[in-house]
């Protein structure tokens, strides 16, 4: 996922190649979740289990072998996978290599998804501060009046 423009003063210069290192070396090109390989497509049935080629096994989302029952082809999907490297904390300035993991777009979903809900509040929240802030009384009453 890109770094947004406002947070990239929060990332260390070099942050290219160490999260080169974490993904690439230390995860050896393959989500340290789900064990999908970076830059391959593969093909998953939509609930985290997939098909992994090269060992010629189902895995499951956490990359165990498990035994893929009860679907039909009409079901599998396909994605293409990139990894990257993500703060397990969601504090980009804590650049410790525990605090960094090698994920997919979907597990890297999943582990900020709370983080996500929680920012989409924030910017709702915020948006109404500065709207009760320097929004004109008269609009205000004239815009609540209309919804009902």
């Amino acid at each position: 996922m890109p770094i947004r423009l406002e947070n990239r003063w929060l990332y260390p210069i070099d942050w290219q190649q160490l999260s080169d290192a974490i993904r690439f070396e230390r995860a050896r090109s393959r989500c340290e979740k789900c064990r999908r390989p970076h830059l391959q497509r593969i093909v998953h049935l939509g609930d985290g289990r997939w098909w992994d080629g090269e060992a010629g096994h189902w895995r499951s989302e956490r990359g165990r072998r498990v035994a893929a029952k009860g679907f039909t082809l009409a079901s599998l999907r396909s994605t293409y996978v990139v990894l990257a490297c993500a703060h397990l904390d969601h504090n980009p300035g804590n650049n410790d290599p525990t605090n960094l993991a090698a994920l997919c777009q979907r597990c890297h979903m999943i582990h900020d998804a709370a983080e996500h809900r929680w920012q989409r509040w924030w910017n709702a929240f915020r948006l109404r501060a500065l709207r009760d802030l320097f929004e004109d009384p008269r609009i205000t009453r004239e815009r609540l009046a209309d919804r009902s």
